[in-house]
């Protein structure tokens, strides 16, 4: 809290944006002060505390800063943490500049975007003792968001982003649409939801892209009357820009000469107007050059990532020997050990599957060692489960002897690399079995099971998010203690340099707080060189708000998006719901994460329904999917299914950001609530649907990684009705459009200067 923040200002530091500096700025520091790309910095619209250890490798060894006079300032006494106030008339873009050792860092500031919102709700004719709002604006999460009553009026004041919120009001321990509002959406699960609209539709008509002229890389910007600013980074360092040929609206951007001191490098563009703020633009360069094709970008280049994401135990048994199943009657089968390996793995990697299907980067579900019993879970109906899925950790750093040994991880990590495949695991830091020894030596360093109200603090996700137990043999870690961070941020920097992973996919990364992951992340840029660029991946449910929270220099490269991938179930599973849904999701995660993120986008996940149970018609969405996989078989009873999956597919591929295939989803695998959608995988007998899906998927797959422009290209829309949708990417010349036809019908689209026919259910890519 700012208030218990020891400020006093460095007033001999501080020098205004109007004032001269006098600092030698050789060309460019042998070791950078700053490990990697500073992410801009999120302005709140009162006070920012900004941790500079999340950008800089020492902050003491800040010897000056440059602050807009808009925007004041002050320092902690450890000069670890700098105080934010915001003025006014703070401009949507802002550039604070740091020196250490005699370099000059830039690092872009964004100033909030939210509005003040009253709001209100009318008292009935029955008293109420308690009145809150739940929604997406707070996590569904009443307690956040009580309301006061004066005169029979309750009201609450909220700041929130541009956008719309579903929510409900909750009047004492009842749920209602609020009666006052005509707004109202779909909760993709056959209920509906009030509606809050904020702010308005953006009416900024202004982008920027990139062209090529005489050698220099050009931003144009395509209101010819421009009157913005726009600011262009190579790595940490503010550009200065030219007006090309005397225009407006275009700028050039001269590469230093010194680029070529670092392999790989990124230009980065931003820009405003009175409008707000325009897209942004990335352009990576390897030895100071432009890269021209895909080919250049490497094995370690976190954009051209594509993902694949397998549970060990449900792929592929290679070694029947390791085979241990639980010897428990009451344990369902699929609530069991199946034998899956890592021999199983790499045996698939010698066979080539992974190579043809085109994904460069295999994410394993842990596979540190579980419990040799089953368990019974907490809530009803009490059933029971092995761990066979790896989430249960007796050891954090130990391999499960029924996955395989640590000479066979090092022998999958080794071959993996030789073929140009980075492999990352899925880590556990959240919590432990009850028999791991960091419990059973410090049974003090598990958070609170029993509440003072008598309730049991077992999944309450929200109201208790940071301590709360997944169930009564899982003890959530106490990370208020120093020891206990020091101890499993250590386990997690030895997994990763023992066996030479390329990251992390980071487990229930929003119940666990946020000083957590910046010690993580500041021992692995200490301890692990930039140049082998580990990537941390991070899974919330929860609003954007929340999500991002977690997402920047400090923590994590990006998480799942959820919240995207929800809207894309909902629109490409069924008829009725409009591709403007979709489309304003993904301005949304554009407004939240930025156009070139490293957030993931998914095809399915191992915590939810498999998309084409719904897509098929095997699932409907407003019934209970986790007991529907119990009591009977969910297939696709509709091959339109199919269909529907390769348009998700299409449209994970071609958007910005890391795409990630679940096991299965390349074949149109169903299956219902958890357990029933992590069955094994199927590889042989395929029938024409699931084999047409594969090839669909191995093509899609391909193209994303042989195009720029799907890697690193701006998003421009092209065309959108309820039942057709098209965008195109664009990297200099190179030019990729995508479009889907949701009807069942043909439709015939004038995009461009192309009229495009395209049948039901399907999509088409044009590539220029």
């Amino acid at each position: 809290m700012v208030k218990q923040l020891s400020i006093f200002c460095l007033v001999f530091v501080c020098v205004s944006c109007e004032e001269s500096v006098e600092q030698k700025n050789p060309q460019y520091p042998e070791n950078s002060a700053i490990y990697g790309i500073a992410s801009p910095i999120q302005l709140s619209h009162e006070v920012t505390l900004v941790n500079l250890q999340d950008y800089f490798l020492e902050p003491t060894s800040i010897d000056s800063v440059q602050f807009p006079k808009t925007l004041s300032h002050n320092w902690s006494k450890e000069k670890t943490i700098v105080e934010i106030n915001v003025g006014e008339n703070v401009p949507q873009l802002s550039e604070l500049k740091f020196w250490s050792g005699g370099f000059s860092y830039s690092i872009l500031a964004r100033k909030s975007k939210k509005e003040k919102i009253i709001f209100t709700y009318q008292q009935g004719q029955h008293d109420h003792s308690t009145v809150q709002l739940a929604g997406e604006l707070n996590n569904w999460n009443p307690a956040n968001t009580p309301l006061k009553i004066t005169d029979g009026l309750w009201t609450t004041e909220l700041w929130l982003n541009p956008g719309n919120y579903q929510y409900q009001i909750v009047l004492d321990d009842t749920w209602i649409m609020d009666p006052a509002n005509r707004d109202s959406a779909s909760n993709g699960i056959g209920g509906w939801n009030s509606l809050l609209k904020v702010g308005k539709k953006s009416n900024n008509k202004a982008s920027i892209k990139w062209r090529m002229d005489t050698g220099y890389p050009i931003v144009t910007i395509s209101d010819e009357e421009w009157d913005g600013e726009i600011f262009a980074f190579w790595e940490n360092q503010l550009l200065n820009l030219e007006s090309w040929e005397g225009k407006s609206h275009e700028y050039k951007v001269v590469i230093p000469e010194f680029s070529n001191s670092i392999s790989n490098s990124t230009i980065r563009v931003f820009a405003y107007n009175s409008s707000g703020e325009t897209n942004d633009l990335l352009l990576p360069l390897v030895d100071g050059k432009i890269v021209e094709s895909t080919s250049e970008l490497g094995r370690i280049n976190k954009y051209s990532q594509v993902l694949y994401f397998m549970l060990v135990d449900r792929f592929h048994n290679g070694n029947s020997e390791n085979d241990d199943p639980i010897q428990d009657p009451e344990v369902h089968e699929k609530a069991n050990y199946f034998g899956g390996d890592l021999a199983g793995i790499k045996q698939k990697l010698e066979t080539g599957y992974f190579e043809k299907l085109g994904i460069n980067t295999l994410w394993l579900s842990p596979i540190t060692q579980n419990p040799l019993h089953a368990e019974i879970e907490y809530p009803a109906p009490y059933k029971k489960y092995s761990g066979y899925h790896g989430y249960w950790p007796i050891s954090c750093t130990k391999i499960d002897h029924r996955l395989g040994t640590s000479s066979e991880l090092t022998a999958l990590v080794d071959l993996a690399h030789s073929k140009g495949i980075n492999l990352i695991l899925d880590y556990v830091s959240n919590h432990v079995h009850e028999e791991n020894p960091v419990f059973v030596e410090h049974p003090e360093w598990a958070t609170q099971l029993n509440l003072p109200d008598g309730r049991k603090n077992i999944r309450i996700w929200d109201e208790q998010r940071l301590t709360t137990w997944f169930d009564t043999f899982l003890p959530t870690l106490d990370y208020s203690k120093p020891a206990v961070i020091d101890l499993m941020t250590d386990s997690a920097l030895y997994l990763l340099q023992k066996y030479g992973l390329d990251g992390y996919r980071h487990d229930a990364t929003k119940h666990i707080p946020e000083e957590f992951w910046r010690v993580l992340t500041q021992k692995i840029k200490n301890q692990i060189p930039a140049s082998e660029s580990i990537y941390q991946v991070g899974e919330t449910f929860g609003s954007r708000e929340l999500i991002g929270s977690y997402v920047g220099s400090g923590q994590m490269d990006g998480q799942f998006d959820f919240n995207l991938y929800f809207d894309a179930r909902s629109v490409f599973a069924q008829d009725h719901v409009s591709f403007e849904k979709l489309h304003q999701s993904l301005m949304s995660s554009f407004s939240y994460y930025g156009y070139h993120s490293l957030m993931a986008n998914i095809t399915g996940n191992h915590d939810i329904p498999r998309f084409i149970s719904y897509a098929g018609e095997g699932l409907r969405f407003d019934e209970d999917a986790k007991e529907a996989g119990w009591t009977r078989e969910v297939k696709v009873e509709n091959p339109v299914g199919y269909k529907k999956l390769s348009m998700l597919t299409a449209f994970v591929m071609t958007i910005p950001g890391v795409p990630v295939i679940y096991y299965g989803d390349e074949i149109g695998m169903a299956g219902a609530g958890d357990p029933d959608n992590r069955r094994p995988m199927k590889f042989d007998e395929l029938n024409e649907y699931e084999s047409t899906v594969k090839t669909t998927a191995e093509k899609l797959i391909k193209l994303r990684i042989e195009r720029m422009s799907l890697i690193y290209g701006d998003y421009k829309l092209e065309y959108l009705s309820e039942t057709a949708y098209a965008y195109s990417r664009s990297y200099f010349d190179e030019k990729t459009t995508i479009v889907f036809n949701k009807s069942n019908e043909v439709q015939t689209l004038e995009i461009g200067n192309k009229s495009i026919n395209i049948q039901p259910y399907s999509f088409e890519i044009i590539i220029d």
